[in-house]
């Protein structure tokens, strides 16, 4: 067993999350996670401000699990201040957030929750504890979807020398021999959403999990194309027609209204929306109206490959370590597996070391 930080701080058995990916967290595969061991995370993007179907999902992991658990909330998204309330109503154990500025804090501890603050800097994990945070998540360009230019290797040693609180390091880990890395390297734990994606507890398609097992380090794309901010996505005919350029502004129209009513959300309220992204984000960096729309686009295309499998048309975000990655395990021989690898790892270090 290895104990660390993270695993005292939420009260969990191994330092392994499930990453707030959108889409593939749903309850059955938070419950997974955290009935293993680990800490589950629901992405609640895909609610929108639809408080009941949060509520829902929410109460769902509860009857599946009693283990701690947590949700990931996007600050500068559709429904942020409903996830929030929502969050606290239910007393949520860990709150995780991204992409913006955290005015909740201290309600969370006020029932006893926990924070994370997910970062791809490490300016805004510095300024992610002094506002509070119980815990940072350090994401690394080899991450799936959203990333800096950092690399983990690069991050995780900077970020953990300038903060106190517990880091958890996400972008590039699938295995035992990542998580022994990360720990030597200052972390408290690990992240991954590519390597869960990729488990039969996963909402995945077939169709992706098997392009997935078939794909290298080398089949991924990096770029803006695909929602509108620096991104990872995995090489198929979409991702490859995105990147051939151009914008295409009638199916980005069609794709944020098909979000609009997805959300749930009023034509005031969908306006109101995009004059707020419109304003900054956590990194201070203005979002236009082409942005919004790529994010809606993206949106649609990640449905068409998670749920439909639709080969021609859906878009999967994913990390380089699916090169890595070859088999469909169930979330529980995944995780044992990791920790099992890891205690080896770790062993067979100090031996080399004289």
């Amino acid at each position: 067993m290895i104990k660390t930080p993270m695993t005292e701080l939420f009260g969990i058995k191994h330092p392994i999350m499930l990453a707030g990916a959108n889409w593939i967290t749903e309850p059955n595969i938070v419950a997974a996670v955290c009935n293993a061991g680990g800490l589950g995370i629901l992405a609640t993007a895909r609610f929108g401000a639809d408080k009941e179907e949060m509520r829902k999902n929410i109460r769902r992991i509860r009857e599946l699990t009693d283990k701690p658990f947590g949700i990931n909330q996007i600050l500068m998204g559709p429904g942020a201040k409903e996830g929030v309330e929502v969050a606290i109503e239910e007393r949520v154990p860990v709150f995780n957030y991204t992409l913006g500025k955290p005015w909740f804090i201290d309600q969370i501890h006020a029932y006893g929750g926990k924070v994370i603050g997910t970062t791809a800097l490490s300016k805004h994990a510095i300024r992610a504890e002094q506002l509070g945070c119980d815990a940072i998540t350090i994401t690394g360009f080899e991450a799936a979807a959203h990333g800096a230019t950092g690399t983990s290797m690069v991050l995780i040693p900077i970020v953990t020398s300038k903060v106190k609180i517990p880091v958890i390091a996400a972008g590039g880990f699938y295995d035992g021999r990542g998580l022994a890395a990360a720990l030597t390297l200052g972390a408290s734990g690990i992240s991954m959403g590519t390597r869960f994606s990729l488990t039969k507890e996963s909402v995945l398609h077939q169709n992706f999990k098997e392009l997935c097992q078939k794909a290298s380090e080398e089949d991924t794309l990096y770029s803006d194309v695909f929602d509108g901010m620096d991104g990872r996505a995995l090489k198929n005919k979409a991702a490859i027609e995105m990147m051939k350029g151009g914008f295409p502004l009638f199916s980005a129209i069609k794709s944020a209204w098909e979000i609009k009513k997805q959300l749930k959300l009023s034509m005031a309220r969908f306006i109101g929306l995009s004059f707020s992204m419109m304003k900054s984000d956590e990194e201070g960096e203005s979002k236009n109206l082409f942005v919004q729309a790529r994010q809606a686009t993206g949106a649609i295309l990640a449905e068409k490959a998670i749920y439909d499998g639709d080969m021609e048309r859906g878009m999967l975000y994913a990390g380089q370590c699916i090169g890595g990655i070859n088999d469909l395990p169930s979330v529980k021989e995944l995780i044992e597996r990791i920790i099992a690898e890891a205690e080896e790892t770790i062993e067979a270090t100090r031996k080399k070391v004289h």
